[in-house]
């Protein structure tokens, strides 16, 4: 049917645009030009991989420098390191929502996940110090008698500590004196300040007689950089994600 109104369209049924003319809606209205696309969003850089993937180095990097199961002294080191620089890290990155490897997981899981991962980092932890408790007896050497054993000691004591809490969280009933969320506040502090003493006490066993000997010149700065670096980006990431938002939200 023809009229003054209609349109010839060509083959295909549909009248074509010249590049750069103003769109039309319904009855013809014309929409204006298309918007730009969107930009592809930048990489995040505060992903999971560095972090994890400096932690795995750097402990199977002491594993090699000890010669794992040539000496029982050899265990201490690699399962400190396991216990606090990979299993420890990994544990707090997995509730953050910018830095988890679960980040597609639900709330839940990655609690749960949290939970067990601490777990593993609490009993390689209670091993190392075990092992190297049998070691100075049977050396006759004394205990805790550096920084990096007190440090040590203490750290180890606080994460039995920061365990002991996480129940609390898990099963809330079990203690009602405080709010929920005034719990989950102390715990996420405690948590933190616990993890910068591990840092610190890896640290320090990088500065004892026996690392010094087996790790010199660069390969020592880089292993040192490891724990303060991650500290410092674990840190910040917790702070700016949960710790900052909890203050705002009391």
């Amino acid at each position: 049917m023809g009229g003054s109104s209609s349109r010839a369209f060509p083959e295909g049924g549909r009248q074509k645009r010249r590049p750069g003319a103003p769109r039309e809606g319904i009855n013809g209205a014309e929409l204006g030009p298309r918007p730009p696309a969107a930009p592809h969003p930048a990489p995040d850089i505060r992903g999971p991989q560095p972090l994890i993937t400096t932690a795995f180095t750097f402990t199977i990097y002491i594993a090699c420098v000890s010669q794992l199961g040539a000496s029982l002294f050899s265990w201490h080191p690699v399962l400190m390191s396991l216990a606090f620089s990979f299993f420890m890290t990994e544990a707090i990155l997995v509730l953050s929502p910018d830095s988890s490897l679960l980040r597609s997981f639900s709330r839940k899981a990655r609690v749960r996940a949290h939970w067990a991962l601490q777990l593993l980092s609490t009993l390689c932890a209670i091993l190392g110090l075990s092992i190297i408790y049998y070691n100075k007896v049977v050396h006759e050497k004394p205990h805790f008698s550096t920084w990096h054993g007190l440090l040590g000691l203490l750290t180890v004591l606080w994460a039995l500590v920061q365990n002991a809490s996480g129940v609390t969280l898990l099963y809330p009933k079990l203690v009602q004196r405080w709010t929920l969320s005034t719990r989950k506040l102390y715990h996420a502090t405690s948590g933190l300040l616990g993890y910068l003493l591990a840092c610190t006490s890896l640290f320090l066993g990088m500065c004892s007689l026996w690392f010094s000997a087996h790790v010199t010149g660069a390969s020592w700065y880089i292993c040192a950089l490891c724990p303060l670096l991650t500290g410092l980006v674990v840190m910040n990431q917790v702070s700016n994600a949960y710790l900052y938002r909890k203050r705002s939200q009391s």
